[in-house]
């Protein structure tokens, strides 16, 4: 991870937060709720979005968004879908 590409973290409004409501052993879905709440008034939030789905970010809310919903982000529906026969 170069430094010119994370800058924006330092702007991140998860910057005061504690970091185990982001990155939690044993997520539940109010940690969720607070976390995305907090990603919600964040001035970064899509720059922190993108960096985790460029990066595979498998673990903890970025960007407003929690692993699988990224995971589901970068796997479009449609390549889900089986084969036509």
């Amino acid at each position: 991870m170069q430094l010119e590409e994370i800058g924006w973290l330092r702007r991140g409004a998860c910057r005061s937060s504690d970091p185990d409501l982001f990155f939690p052993l044993a997520p539940t879905p109010l940690q969720v709720t607070r976390a995305k709440a907090v990603c919600a008034g964040c001035q970064v939030i899509q720059e922190c979005r993108s960096y985790a789905l460029r990066a595979g970010e498998s673990d903890g809310i970025w960007g407003g968004l929690t692993p699988e919903e990224r995971r589901r982000a970068r796997s479009p529906e449609t390549w889900r879908r089986p084969a036509a026969s």
